[in-house]
This record gives C-alpha cells, sequence and structure tokens, in this order.
C-alpha cells in the first residue's frame, strides 16, 4: 500500500524579521549624514509599512534602504507593494507599501492549473491562501517544486514550500 506525500505552496513572511529590518533602518537613517536634520517615521502596521518623510527623494532612500535591509534579512522584495509617493501635508510625503501575505486567487489558479496540466500523477487543493500539492512519488513532487521555483519568478508573489511530508 502506498501512502501519499504532500506539500504546500504558500507566500509568508517572517514578521519578526521585517520588524527587524525596519529597525536597522531608523538606525541608519539617524545616523547617516544626507538624512541630518530631516524627518523621517517609519511604521509598521498589521498590513502595510508608512513611511512619512520630509521630500520625494528622502522617501525613495528610505525604500531603497528598507529592501536591502530586508533581503540580507531573507525577505524577498515581493512581500512590498510599494504605492506612490504623495503630499501629506505639512511639507511632508507619504509612501504606503502593503504587504503581500497569502497567494491571492487567481495565483492559486494558475499553481494549481500548471500542476494538472504537467503532472497528471499528481493533485492540487487551493486551501485558502495555500495550495496543497498531493501525490504518490516524492520524486514527482521534488520535480514540482523545482518546475515551481523555475516559474515563481513570473509571479507577483513569493512562493515558499513548506509541510513537506
Amino acid at each position: 500500500m502506498a501512502s501519499t506525500v504532500s506539500f504546500d505552496v504558500v507566500s509568508e513572511f517572517d514578521r519578526q524579521e521585517l520588524v527587524n529590518a525596519l529597525d536597522q533602518v531608523r538606525r541608519e537613517v539617524a545616523t547617516r549624514y544626507d538624512f541630518k536634520g530631516s524627518k523621517v517615521q517609519i511604521d509598521l502596521g498589521p498590513t502595510d509599512v508608512t513611511v512619512v518623510t520630509d521630500s520625494e527623494m528622502r522617501s525613495s532612500a528610505v525604500q531603497d534602504l528598507i529592501g536591502s535591509k530586508a533581503v540580507r534579512r531573507g525577505l524577498s522584495l515581493k512581500v512590498f507593494d510599494w504605492g506612490e509617493i504623495e503630499p501629506a501635508g505639512g511639507m511632508t510625503y507619504k509612501q504606503v507599501a502593503k504587504l503581500q501575505e497569502g497567494l491571492p486567487e487567481d495565483i492559486a489558479k494558475k499553481i494549481s492549473r500548471l500542476i494538472r496540466d504537467e503532472f497528471p500523477k499528481c493533485k492540487a487543493q487551493i486551501q485558502g491562501g495555500a495550495v496543497r500539492v498531493s501525490g504518490k512519488s516524492k520524486d514527482d513532487l521534488q520535480r514540482i517544486i523545482a518546475r515551481l521555483k523555475e516559474e515563481g519568478e513570473g509571479y507577483p508573489v513569493a512562493l515558499q514550500f513548506k509541510n513537506y511530508r
């Protein structure tokens, strides 16, 4: 009797690593010469990061800093969905980055369709913000993971593979 093996395709990030990256950015902004005497505020909400600065140039510099610190801490840049830099009143500019967690329904359907078309012996089920892939052969599942990693560059979200059993 052959047992089935499975794994989940998810899109998530480590929130504590994001908090640490933002703390590093705050410390670097406080010590950098080009930010001397400027107003920079970085707030982490439940679903977004808000950056308030006193110029558009500094806002884009803070965005670059956040990206570089996040990558160093193992976070993908696809986690951030940066919005436009908008005037916030009082000579300040605001930029909001939505944090993307969970697979959107259209991406989950694409992944499910890819697995169904290319790997007929395996089954994919959409479960909320994840896709559960199951099959009888570990080799098939490893080929699916390799295929999704190669295909994953085209997706607007970062893919992770969890619960491989």
